[in-house]
């Protein structure tokens, strides 16, 4: 039984807007058919605190989001900023044309909330215990090479460190990559100088001139070895592109190219958007792409 108003509001990232199509489409093919008295009563709408949907796309993906959500009668109130949700309502603030801050009470029947991730208990309690994270407030401060502020052997990726990018599943995925790298090579770099420490036992205690020869050279190998393992730079973020679902069979993409970026919206680019997805769940082979939630951002 639905109530006489449904309403439902999304605080919006990528994840909102996905969710919005997906369910406008619901609405549109199969609702309408199974209920027809709630054809009336059933509207979306998105609340955004920022001036609009999806900013981190070009400004004509844009455009084409908010025509597109405009005729599938999805609603967007962009500059809006949720203050408080109760039961029945939420209390959001905007700026009227005087350029006074309004706060309005607007009713639901179900809210979706997707604004991101707060901090877990436990990493409130690890910042609490290291003085130079005092001044941190989104997550753990991590250096160049995701190592916490103010400790030397324990690092942080994802949601829990802040590192100068955005706090997305592409972002947390690179940042993996790179520590499985650099764990690694300090691995080999203990292996190497185990080696070169007992090598140099063996070259003080050779009984000949031959067998030191023989464990100098090895020596000199191992140090190119060390000098080559310890080369690796700090972690840099690669962006490899956004792609997402508006609804009505459509999509916006944009991707990385070799000779900029390549921005694309429309059903061709969701059929793209299906068999990129479809092909990451069999396989690695696209295991570049973004995630669908990779943008949403940490409020």
């Amino acid at each position: 039984m639905f109530c006489a108003d449904l309403y439902t509001f999304f605080c919006i990232g990528p994840t909102g807007v996905e969710f919005a199509g997906e369910l406008q489409d619901f609405f549109e093919n199969d609702l309408k058919k199974w209920i027809p008295e709630i054809q009336n009563n059933f509207h979306v709408t998105l609340v955004e605190a920022l001036p609009s949907v999806l900013p981190m796309f070009s400004k004509n993906l844009i455009d084409y989001t908010e025509q597109t959500f405009k005729e599938e009668t999805i609603e967007i109130r962009t500059k809006t900023m949720v203050k408080n949700v109760t039961e029945k309502y939420i209390e959001a603030e905007h700026v009227d044309a005087s350029g006074k801050k309004v706060l309005e009470q607007i009713p639901y029947g179900l809210l979706v909330w997707a604004t991101g991730n707060a901090l877990r208990p436990v990493v409130k309690d690890l910042m609490s215990q290291i003085p130079a994270q005092k001044d941190s407030r989104r997550g753990l401060a991590v250096n160049e090479y995701l190592v916490v502020k103010g400790t030397e052997d324990i690092w942080a990726v994802g949601d829990c460190a802040v590192a100068n990018y955005a706090p997305t599943a592409q972002v947390a995925s690179q940042e993996g990559a790179f520590l499985a790298r650099l764990f690694n090579q300090m691995a080999k770099t203990e292996q190497i100088e185990s080696e070169l420490a007992v090598l140099s036992e063996t070259q003080g205690q050779a009984p000949n001139k031959e067998t030191r020869d023989e464990a100098f050279g090895r020596i000199k190998d191992l140090q190119k070895r060390l000098r080559r393992v310890k080369q690796m730079g700090p972690f840099e973020y690669s962006h490899q592109g956004s792609l997402a679902y508006i609804g009505s069979e459509k999509a916006v993409a944009d991707i990385s190219w070799w000779t900029g970026n390549l921005a694309s919206g429309g059903q061709l680019t969701y059929l793209f958007w299906r068999s990129a997805y479809l092909s990451m769940c069999f396989s690695s082979e696209f295991s570049t792409l973004p995630p669908i939630c990779e943008f949403l951002p940490r409020d």
